[in-house]
């Protein structure tokens, strides 16, 4: 009897200690719990957001922003979702300006009616280092990141994200994300597959790209071929750009820090035949004229009105660089003294 004993009591301390391991686990996003953002619309659902130590040293870290399902958490799937650029907020343009729960409207925040978190916990990922409020306070860090280093620290996020958030660990997972995540997505779902084969760990039901780039020279030099066909630039102009100085020879010499004489004076050409007022993703839209002419001295941006839809990338800007904003997110400016959307 005495062994039978020690054996029940021995289980029962067993699942004390598990029970107690789950509940110290779920502690630990209760520091990044968001109790009201300022000026939001009252909602049901929960929003977190902080940061995750990618490594040993505490040096690097991703933030995050997430904001469960509006309805029956528990039984929707978890999607991450990542912006592109490279160097762009997933925070700021996914979150806040295209498919999160809010949408910044002067001082107020507004309910998006198209949220995807109608349907999906959403996740939200400010990715690589030094990415909106993603940060490391070696610097060298930023000078050598690269697709690899990308895909390895957020696979290393969501393993140190499930341990916040553990009732997600055998949740649905989709990866989703647009424009340069044509790169970040695959290759972190391969990663996440591979880590997959040691401990399954990652429920990776799919991955959804929009408007990616996948391959450099296809995608990125069709942009002087949109740009003539919708009559933004001449036939001179057209030549030029897809002849002495292609998008992608540029897009390549831009990010290495050193643009030929040729493509700046190419490039010069096109900026000025296109102009600041027709939007290059949308030459049906209207663009910010406020923001536009902020830049010039046309005309006084006060006397121009213009609509939240097409402004809103500005005012996100202007309301993550809101001390209350970023303190009710748990954020905070490391190696820079504004919040912007996309990083070189």
């Amino acid at each position: 009897m005495s062994s039978l004993r020690w054996k029940a009591m021995a289980i029962a301390v067993t699942l004390l200690l598990l029970c107690f391991s789950r509940e110290v686990e779920s502690s630990l996003s209760l520091s990044d719990k968001i109790q009201e953002l300022p000026s939001q619309p009252q909602v049901g659902f929960q929003q977190y957001s902080g940061y995750v130590a990618i490594d040993e040293k505490q040096q690097r870290a991703l933030f995050y922003y997430f904001a469960e399902a509006e309805t029956d958490p528990a039984t929707k799937p978890l999607v991450l979702w990542l912006n592109g650029g490279p160097g762009c907020s997933s925070l700021g343009v996914g979150a806040f300006s295209e498919n999160g729960p809010f949408r910044p409207s002067g001082e107020l925040l507004v309910r998006n009616e198209y949220s995807w978190n109608r349907e999906a916990n959403m996740l939200y990922l400010e990715t690589p280092v030094g990415v909106g409020f993603s940060y490391s306070t070696d610097s060298s860090s930023y000078v050598a990141v690269n697709d690899k280093i990308a895909a390895r620290d957020n696979l290393v996020f969501l393993q140190k994200w499930l341990l916040k958030f553990p009732q997600y660990k055998n949740r649905d997972l989709f990866i989703t994300g647009e424009s340069y995540a044509g790169h970040y997505v695959p290759q972190l779902a391969e990663l996440m597959l591979q880590f997959n084969k040691k401990e399954k760990l990652f429920n990776l039901k799919g991955i959804a790209l929009g408007n990616p780039l996948l391959e450099f020279a296809t995608d990125l030099n069709s942009r002087a071929e949109f740009f003539w066909s919708h009559g933004l630039i001449s036939d001179s102009t057209y030549k030029m750009f897809t002849s002495f100085c292609n998008y992608s020879r540029y897009v390549s010499e831009y990010y290495r820090g050193s643009v030929s004489p040729i493509c700046s004076r190419v490039m010069s050409q096109v900026g000025r035949e296109t102009s600041r007022f027709v939007d290059k993703y949308d030459v049906t839209l209207d663009v910010c004229i406020s923001s536009v002419l902020s830049q010039s001295n046309v005309l006084n941006p006060q006397q121009v009105t213009e609509t939240i839809d097409v402004c809103v990338e500005d005012e996100t800007e202007s309301y993550l660089n809101r001390r209350d904003v970023q303190k009710a997110l748990h954020a905070r400016l490391v190696g820079v003294n504004r919040w912007s959307a996309c990083s070189k």
